[in-house]
């Protein structure tokens, strides 16, 4: 049987690791049972609502994510039914359809009206939600309209590679995401040759004070290692490709790699074990 009472959220210590994972603001948090197509049963998760995407954990607790769900493609929020004081709908997205289960009632309103409002861009009518609640669907939907201006203004483009050959160590102050070691370009090849199930992905001292390097491994049809300039430009950073791709953060200059290759590319970080 299910808890009744809404869950707590992730102490502040997670929080803080799991923004090293993305830089997308969080709307809403709590359990979820979640049943994907390649589900064979639900599956419950610590879900996080961030920007238009889900992050799903298998406890509060953790600070890395299991499965992650994109639903700006969101098509319809459909109610299924309400039984045993518990909330179920289904997610219909073009591709792919996806059940929810919430613990009570009043989380199910809440979780339709926070994936309706960051979905259509304004605050459903037709949830049951206390004036507190609806307050903070609207502060969310301002958020989002905001994220969504500030992501239209970034150019997409395809990955380049970089083509300065020489890099330094560099002591650069924190807070930093969690994938960045003051390592060379050789030994951040090293790393992730030899730990490929860490992840993919380091970001390294440039060869000066001021700007960063991104090194990958991609594994297409042989191991292949990419190297990518990272300069600090005011407040900003600016991803050196064809179109140049600034971002506000180190931290929004991973999730983009991240983004920008379905999740192909993954933060390398060591175990803490």
């Amino acid at each position: 049987m299910m808890a009744m009472k809404p869950p707590k959220p992730a102490p502040r210590r997670i929080f803080q690791e799991r923004l090293k994972i993305t830089a997308l603001p969080l709307y809403f948090e709590g359990f979820l049972l979640v049943k994907r197509s390649e589900y064979q049963e639900y599956k419950y998760y610590w879900t996080e609502l961030r920007g238009t995407t889900l992050f799903f954990y298998n406890d509060k607790k953790s600070t890395i994510y299991v499965d992650k769900l994109d639903i700006i493609d969101l098509t319809c929020l459909m109610e299924n039914s309400t039984e045993m004081n518990c909330a179920k709908f289904t997610i219909v997205l073009p591709k792919e359809e996806v059940q929810l289960k919430t613990e009570n009632t009043e989380s199910g309103e809440e979780w339709r009206g926070f994936i309706l409002t960051v979905t259509e861009l304004s605050v459903p009518q037709h949830v049951s939600l206390l004036p507190g609640q609806v307050i903070r669907l609207h502060e969310v939907l301002e958020r989002e309209k905001k994220r969504r201006i500030e992501t239209e203004r970034l150019p997409s483009t395809s990955l380049e590679k970089e083509t300065e050959p020489i890099e330094d160590y560099v002591d650069v102050l924190n807070p930093m995401p969690a994938c960045f070691y003051t390592v060379s370009r050789k030994e951040a090849t090293e790393m992730l040759e030899k730990n490929p199930s860490l992840g993919n992905m380091i970001l390294r001292p440039g060869s000066d004070s001021r700007n960063f390097s991104i090194t990958i491994r991609q594994e297409i049809d042989m191991p292949r290692i990419k190297h990518y300039k990272v300069i600090s430009v005011g407040k900003n950073y600016t991803i050196e490709l064809e179109k140049p791709v600034t971002l506000p953060n180190l931290f929004s200059v991973i999730d983009y790699f991240v983004k920008e290759t379905g999740g192909n590319l993954r933060p390398f970080i060591y175990s803490t074990d």
